[in-house]
């Protein structure tokens, strides 16, 4: 008995260490599988063959799927912001826009679970309007502008955006129609909307 124990000690020293993986290794994992397939794709069993080891580590990191899911939509708001932050634009509004498209053309099924479904992770519409509506409120010209009539302004943007996001996100838009075209015909739309509500102060 003790030289079979003697025996296998040598061989389980010879043994590779098991790799160990990190709260961000798993995140990392999770977010590439939602890129493809969507948040609802993650679940353990696919983390860890993702990552080529047993369930062990994602529940030692995360106590249940969902908080891992919350840890990915996290990671995706951090890319957003990272987006809008190397985004170029005249003022806030051009920048959001312009990275809006950006976002729906280069990460399609992440717009689609963000921003055309009932999400439990992301702030309610209500808190991110009036923030935007305090945002714009250091523009110069929509500086001009009520703060109910920078909320509604921003609601009607928004309208427009999410429909021309939609498009490109699901290839509908027409063939023509290029980023570039595409940022300015969203820049245009914002631009008349800005006018019109102008219009009505005077």
């Amino acid at each position: 008995m003790y030289i079979a124990g003697k025996s296998f000690d040598k061989e389980r020293k010879n043994m590779p260490p098991k790799a160990k993986f990190s709260r961000e290794d798993i995140i990392e994992s999770a977010f590439n599988i939602a890129a493809v397939e969507g948040l609802d794709a993650i679940s353990a069993r696919k983390v860890a063959g993702a990552l080529g080891c047993s369930v062990a580590p994602i529940y030692v990191n995360f106590e249940t799927i969902d908080a891992l899911t919350g840890a990915v939509v996290q990671r995706i708001q951090s890319l957003s912001a990272r987006i809008l932050a190397r985004t170029e634009g005249r003022d806030l509004f051009e920048k959001i826009g312009r990275a809006s498209l950006a976002f729906a053309r280069d990460y399609p099924v992440f717009f689609r679970d963000l921003v055309l479904r009932p999400n439990p992770y992301l702030e309610p519409f209500e808190k991110v309007h009036e923030r935007m509506a305090d945002a714009l409120g250091e523009d110069r010209e929509m500086g001009r502008l009520s703060f109910e009539d920078r909320r509604r302004l921003f609601l009607k943007m928004q309208i427009f955006q999410t429909g021309l996001q939609a498009m490109i996100a699901n290839g509908l838009s027409p063939s023509w129609l290029a980023q570039e075209e595409a940022e300015e015909l969203l820049l245009e739309t914002g631009k008349e909307l800005l006018e019109a509500r102008l219009k009505n102060i005077h």
